[in-house]
């Protein structure tokens, strides 16, 4: 059972950082993709970054030099690092894995789900 834990998120003023947490099994962390989605009310669920098993990083263009998504091997954590925020990075953020090696950025190809957390940006 693929088990993702998220945390973190809040409410920061525009310009500010945040950074959430996405703890998984050893397993999971290690020879999984995971990837960070979002989703704004209205809107569908967008990637955001996501990591290969290999360590391969890719980010969506509209977060690209400010987020970052940094991970600690010891706590089988992967974070989302968010700087330079902006109202329009108000949304739910997930964590997710879909069981391959190798992220896609289609929501729908994941099958675990982190629960989610609350960014607002004001």
């Amino acid at each position: 059972h693929v088990q993702l834990v998220e945390s973190g998120g809040g409410s920061v003023q525009a310009g500010g950082s945040l950074r959430l947490s996405c703890a998984a099994s050893e397993y999971t962390y290690s020879t999984y993709c995971m990837g960070w989605f979002r989703q704004a009310p209205g809107k569908e669920r967008e990637a955001v970054a996501s990591m290969d098993s290999d360590g391969t990083r890719n980010y969506a263009a509209s977060v690209s030099g400010r987020f970052a998504i940094p991970k600690d091997n010891a706590k089988n954590t992967l974070y989302l690092q968010m700087n330079s925020l902006k109202p329009e990075d108000t949304a739910m953020y997930y964590c997710a894995t879909d069981s391959r090696a190798y992220c896609t950025t289609d929501p729908h190809r994941y099958n675990y789900w982190g629960q989610g957390t609350q960014v607002t940006v004001s």
